[in-house]
């Protein structure tokens, strides 16, 4: 009954305050403590019984009004965390001014007009004490921010209290070491406080207000130009905030500590609620958003200059640099081995959780946050190269590959997914410009995750190249554009793959065998790139890592027929419109039937789930978007710099213009028709000539010319008539004898001379860069929905689909 009357006497003020048309003086204490001193009420009532209607009603005809409630909600607050939260009313107090502003917030970003506000200068609204006499003139918006950092870390609130309780033994909130009071064990922290539910479910309300302050970017249309830093983001994270380092620390170590399934009791999640789970999906949101730093990264900046073809303009070389993140830098300069082993293994067993497997069906645990957990595992990579390196020189790698590829595998069919897979694919392209990755891939794959692949046994990269041709061959239209990202990925770690099993040779070698198709190859100007890809991993494996490989060998010289066809490709004009017409027949004839399905289960793109949110990402890669066209084979080279590997193991940049002209290759499907024509109905689909642009005599000469078929045709010139004496003399029919015969056979002193290893490694750019950004939040706005945040505002970043 009590709960009844708050809300009531809550929804009361409420009306109050829409009804009102003169505006109310900030000093009415008995007016504004209606919103916060004498209630007690939920986020959820809070979002319940204040309406987006009634907020722009007042925001429109009231605008003083609501300046001041804004003003007095961040006041309590300011003064809340300078008192140190002693009572449990003032601690009230904080929970319900934070609710309201965590309400309001997104409709004050919506308006253009408003969105300065906050950045004003409020008379008072600075630190309510004498001491303080220079923070009088601060914004509204660093008082606030200051406020939540002082907050996080108030004893018996947030925090676990060093001295025994009581108001005269209270710690003093200025005084305290913040660094005393980290919330876990972990990174430059060895003790593990007590576990407090309480203080998480504080410390998460706290979070959520600070998601909210830094949401602006949302309400602000996506550009790949350089824009101004998010000034929220840039205050919270600078120098000003004392709390920055073990804010930060405490982040980090709640989410790397955390352990969804514990001691594995099956059920349990469904007897006990977890509110640490909701801190560190709180946590984790916070640490992606707090480290979007546009001033640039210790590893981009170091990660390859820009491809001739992608200079930098001078504007943005000389653009002076923001001021320094202090979590980006916190984060860059971790390098002691327990603290890198702490977050890989953290981060590996969050990524692993849905792929946990029991007898008792939904016994486990299952986290919803993986893709923040990838976003995360990618800005580690990106802003701490001794990070990345840690990850890449054991085994633990595999650790995080599977779980991306199981979610690769997951997402393929799910069109409204695909930022989830571009992210995987982003990912794997960073981890393959180094030559470990490749070297780790050899690893013997022995888990058996529930994947829509064929059983197979294998290495760690058959599995890769099993996922990446579902990928292309039973993926939705979205994913063409990281085909060439997919290719690039097996280019680069192919000279170090020492034993493909079958299954993969098969598979690369039938999708050659579609990507060579001529109406294919003359369909686009760029598709006869990805047969290049092909070739240079034929080549790679061939010239480095023939002695184990006698399964692709034995692959190439079944499927020789495919080498043969591509160097004697027509060029003539009559041939060309002559394939075209084939294409145009097949693709019409498919049209009046159904797909087939592969025989791996291969099915059309799942519709999304009805009664869901959906952000459509302007900047995800489309066949129209300027990020599709950079991830287009023309802009794979906007994405990628290419390194050269000399004799002693170290990568050597190269200018675009002195790099061999042989892309990078990919997976292929099983040789059987069905799936053939699923996936060159697929292909089908993106090889729709251009009305501007159309296939000629010159055009097919300039590129078929500089197929790098010349290691090939060497090997099937030596090769082919040896296996086929070898069957006729023996007369055999099994092909256990001519893979022996292979697999002690060398080519030694007769191929040509091996070419360079050459690796596309990831680089940075503006375009990728805006598009991780609304990514980023639009996974934030998704998985925030209780209570809805951002929900029926005027979001700009991305469109919401509502289905």
């Amino acid at each position: 009954m009590g709960n009844t009357d708050t809300k009531l006497h809550f929804r009361k003020a409420v009306i109050q305050l829409t009804t009102k048309t003169q505006p109310v003086e900030a000093s009415d204490d008995a007016f504004w403590d209606q919103f916060w001193a004498d209630s007690s009420t939920t986020v959820q009532d809070v979002f319940a019984l204040v309406p987006a209607a009634e907020i722009r009603a007042v925001r429109e005809e009231s605008p003083s009004n609501l300046a001041t409630l804004c003003y007095k909600a961040v006041e309590r607050l300011v003064q809340s965390a300078d008192s140190g939260c002693r009572s449990e009313k003032q601690r009230q107090t904080v929970l319900n001014c934070t609710r309201l502003l965590t309400r309001i917030l997104p409709y004050i970003f919506e308006d253009a007009d408003w969105r300065g506000f906050f950045w004003s200068t409020v008379p008072g609204a600075g630190r309510l004490d004498e001491d303080a006499r220079e923070d009088d003139a601060r914004p509204l918006a660093e008082s606030l921010l200051l406020a939540i950092a002082d907050l996080l870390f108030c004893p018996d609130f947030t925090a676990q209290s060093r001295k025994k309780s009581g108001p005269d033994s209270a710690e003093d909130i200025r005084s305290i070491d913040s660094c005393e009071y980290i919330w876990e064990a972990g990174v430059g922290f060895a003790q593990s406080p007590p576990l407090n539910y309480v203080h998480d479910l504080n410390r998460t309300e706290l979070l959520k207000l600070l998601l909210t302050c830094l949401s602006e970017a949302m309400y602000l249309p996506p550009s790949s130009e350089r824009r101004s830093l998010n000034p929220w983001v840039s205050f919270f994270c600078s120098t000003e905030n004392r709390h920055a380092l073990p804010l930060f620390t405490s982040l980090l170590n709640v989410v790397c500590a955390y352990d969804p399934v514990g001691f594995g009791v099956p059920y349990n999640h469904l007897m006990f609620s977890d509110y640490r789970e909701q801190l560190v999906e709180q946590a984790v949101q916070i640490l992606i958003v707090t480290l979007e730093h546009e001033g640039g990264s210790a590893f981009s900046s170091a990660l390859l200059a820009l491809s001739a073809s992608a200079t930098p303009s001078e504007e943005e070389e000389t653009e002076p640099a923001g001021p320094e993140n202090l979590f980006v830098n916190y984060l860059s300069r971790i390098h002691r081995e327990e603290d890198l082993s702490f977050i890989l293994k953290g981060l590996a067993r969050l990524m692993n959780n849905p792929l946990v497997q029991t007898y008792l069906p939904h016994s486990a645990k299952k986290i919803q946050f993986h893709q923040e957990l990838l976003i995360l595992f990618w800005k580690f990579c990106d802003f701490n190269k001794k990070f990345l390196f840690f990850v890449l020189k054991s085994s633990d790698v595999l650790d995080v590959l599977v779980p991306i590829l199981f979610s690769l595998d997951d997402a393929r069919a799910d069109q409204s997914r695909v930022g989830l897979m571009h992210i995987g694919v982003f990912i794997l392209l960073l981890l393959s410009g180094e030559r470990n990755f490749g070297v780790r891939l050899n690893k013997p794959y022995a888990l058996r995750v529930p994947m829509d692949i064929p059983v197979f046994t294998g290495t760690h990269a058959d599995l890769l190249i099993l996922i990446f041709h579902k990928i292309i061959s039973a993926g939705h239209q979205r994913l063409q554009p990281l085909f060439d990202c997919l290719l690039t990925i097996i280019v680069n770690v192919s000279p170090y793959l020492k034993s493909l099993s079958m299954l993969a040779a098969n598979k690369l070698l039938h999708l050659l065998e579609a990507f060579s198709t001529p109406w294919f190859l003359f369909s686009s100007q760029q598709n006869h790139h990805l047969v290049f890809f092909l070739l240079e991993v034929f080549n790679n494996i061939i010239q480095y890592q023939f002695d184990g490989n006698c399964n692709l060998v034995y692959a190439v010289i079944r499927k020789r027929n495919i080498f043969h066809q591509l160097a004697n490709l027509p060029s003539d004009a009559a041939s060309i419109q002559k394939a075209l017409q084939r294409k145009t027949k097949s693709t019409v004839s498919r049209s009046n039937s159904t797909d087939t399905e592969s025989a791996e289960g291969s099915g059309a793109a799942a519709p999304n789930e009805p009664g869901t949110l959906k952000t459509s990402l302007e900047a995800t890669p489309s066949r129209s978007s300027p990020l599709r066209r950079r991830l287009s084979k023309e802009g794979i080279d906007k994405i990628t710099e290419k390194s050269q590997v000399s004799l002693d193991g170290t990568m050597m940049p190269l200018h675009h213009s002195d790099a061999p002209r042989t892309p990078a290759g990919d997976t292929a499907p099983e040789v059987n028709r069905a799936e053939s024509e699923a996936a060159r109905s697929r292909l089908s689909s993106m090889s729709s000539p251009s009305a501007a642009w159309s296939a000629n005599t010159d055009w097919v000469v300039s590129w078929k010319a500089k197929l790098p078929l010349q290691t090939i045709m060497r090997l099937l010139q030596v090769l082919v008539p040896q296996v086929e004496k070898i069957c006729i003399d023996k007369g055999l029919t099994d092909e256990s004898e001519i893979l022996k015969f292979l697999q002690h056979g060398t080519l030694v002193g007769l191929l040509p001379v091996p070419h360079p290893i050459l690796i596309r490694k990831y680089q940075a750019n503006a375009g990728t860069a805006m598009w991780f950004r609304t990514y980023m939040w639009g996974v934030i706005y998704l998985r925030n929905v209780d209570p809805p945040i951002w929900y029926d505002t005027d979001i700009r970043l991305f469109e919401i689909q509502r289905i």
